[in-house]
């Protein structure tokens, strides 16, 4: 903790140190090359660090009408399937926590004899019922599956589609080297004039 507390203290004072916050201008303006070129429209409206594939993507699309719509639909379809889903699995998971309640309510029966037979039919219902709409859950885990493979699938024709705008945006800012060097000397420099202090 003393570490850390002395590696601040000192890191602040060097900063507050600093003669002219000009002299570092050049330095930073230097390490992007042809900085100023036009990029891709999909970084255009973002500024920092926070562009992800779904921004890039958002702005992909804005002039493609097909893409548009694709996008449109496939949201629609997934807010769809989960309010479709959220009515099944209603009526499915009151129908398991009912019987569950019974299960547990046996607990209170002393007679062994009057508790065997009543967890018996508690557990005939409950696979009658599970018979009964075997054919529900099936059709519920299918569509459960395929909303999965559409989302995955998606996901991945989105990244598919920003890397050439990423590497738009990477050919319209190489980085130089010449900037790190010239700090890199700067820093070797003043570690050397530090060193001759006693």
């Amino acid at each position: 903790m003393k570490n850390v507390l002395f590696a601040s203290t000192l890191a602040l004072s060097i900063l507050s140190c600093q003669e002219n916050k000009q002299q570092n201008l050049p330095i930073v303006e230097n390490a992007v090359d042809n900085a100023e070129s036009a990029v891709s429209g999909s970084f255009k409206s973002y500024r920092g660090n926070n562009i992800t594939v779904n921004n890039i993507y958002s702005e992909l699309i804005k002039d493609d009408k097909n893409l548009t719509a694709l996008n449109s639909r496939i949201v629609k379809t997934l807010e769809e399937t989960e309010k479709v889903l959220a009515v099944y699995n209603n009526v499915l998971n009151t129908t398991k926590s009912n019987y569950q309640d019974a299960d547990d309510q046996t607990k209170a029966i002393t007679d062994s004899l009057l508790k065997q037979q009543v967890q018996k039919e508690i557990s005939a219902s409950s696979d009658r019922y599970d018979l009964k709409v075997k054919n529900i859950t099936d059709h519920i885990s299918q569509i459960t599956k395929n909303n999965e493979k559409l989302v995955s699938t998606y996901t991945a024709f989105k990244i598919r589609k920003t890397l050439s705008e990423i590497e738009k945006y990477q050919n319209a800012h190489p980085l130089k080297i010449d900037s790190l060097n010239t700090f890199i000397s700067k820093q070797n420099k003043l570690l050397e004039e530090l060193k001759k202090f006693k």
